[in-house]
C-alpha cells in the first residue's frame, strides 16, 4: 500500500517514513500543501498523513480542495493543533482521524492500521492466487501451506502483484507502487527484487507464478506455461 505524507519539518517526515516503511509501506514525502496537493491529484494513495501547519498551502486548505475535488482517499491529520476547536474542524472539513503531536508511533501505526482496514473492508482479507495465499494483516505468506519469509520489499511487491494477477506490470507502474515517488524506474533494482520473490515465491514448486513479459515487465498468473 501507498502513504504520501505532507510534513514540513523533515526530521519528522524521515522518521515516519522509516516507521512506516519498516511496517511494508511505500512510501512518498511533501514537504509544502503544493506539492502534496499536487501529488495526490497525479497519484493513487491509500492513506494521506497530513500536517495542517504547513506552507505554500495550509493543511486544512489541502484538505479541503481534496474533498471538494471528490477524492475520498483516507486523510489522518498528524498536527500540533490540539485544541477541541482545531480537532472538529479538521474533522467537519473531512479528515478521517486526527491525531496530536508528540505522539506516540505505535497509537500512529495503530491509527494508519484502522484507516487502512476500513477503506479495504470490502474486500477479501486473505489475498489468494493459486496456492499461494497473502495475509494482509499478519504480513503472513504461504504456499502449499508453507510459510515464507519476505524483506518488508519483497512483500510490498509479492501484495501489488497479488492484487493485480493474471495483469501485466510494468516496470514503471511498479515503481510508482512498490518504491517512492523519485525512484529511478530505468535501473535494474526492480529486475533485482522480481529475482529475489520468483526465488522464494516458485522454488521446489512446480507451477511456477511471476512470469516475465519480455520487453514489457512482469505478471502473477497461475494459468501460464
Amino acid at each position: 500500500m501507498r502513504i504520501l505524507v505532507i510534513e514540513d519539518e523533515k526530521k519528522v517526515a524521515s522518521f515516519i517514513k522509516k516507521g512506516l516503511e519498516e511496517e511494508h509501506y511505500a512510501v512518498d514525502l511533501a514537504f509544502d500543501g503544493e506539492t502534496g496537493l499536487y501529488m495526490v491529484e497525479t497519484n493513487d494513495y491509500d492513506l494521506v498523513v497530513l500536517d495542517l501547519m504547513i506552507p505554500k498551502i495550509d493543511g486544512m486548505e489541502v484538505l479541503r480542495r481534496i474533498r471538494g475535488n471528490k477524492n475520498n482517499v483516507p486523510i489522518l491529520v498528524l498536527t500540533a493543533k490540539d485544541s477541541t476547536d482545531d480537532i472538529v474542524r479538521g474533522l467537519d472539513a473531512g479528515c478521517d482521524d486526527y491525531l496530536t503531536k508528540p505522539f506516540e508511533f505505535k497509537i500512529f501505526l495503530a491509527r494508519v492500521r484502522a484507516l487502512l482496514r476500513r477503506e479495504k473492508m470490502d474486500k477479501e482479507p486473505i489475498l489468494r492466487v493459486a496456492d499461494l495465499t497473502l495475509h494482509p494483516v499478519t504480513h503472513k505468506v504461504t504456499r502449499g501451506g508453507k510459510e515464507i519469509e519476505l524483506t518488508s520489499k519483497e512483500y510490498a511487491l509479492l501484495d501489488y502483484f497479488m492484487r493485480n494477477p493474471n495483469r501485466v506490470l510494468t516496470r514503471t507502474m511498479i515503481s510508482e507502487h512498490v518504491w517512492d515517488y523519485h525512484f529511478d524506474s530505468m535501473t535494474n533494482v526492480i529486475d533485482v527484487y522480481v529475482n529475489y520473490l520468483r526465488k522464494k515465491i516458485d522454488k521446489g514448486f512446480e507451477k511456477k507464478l511471476i512470469h516475465t513479459i519480455r520487453g514489457v515487465g512482469y505478471i502473477l498468473s497461475p494459468d501460464r506455461p
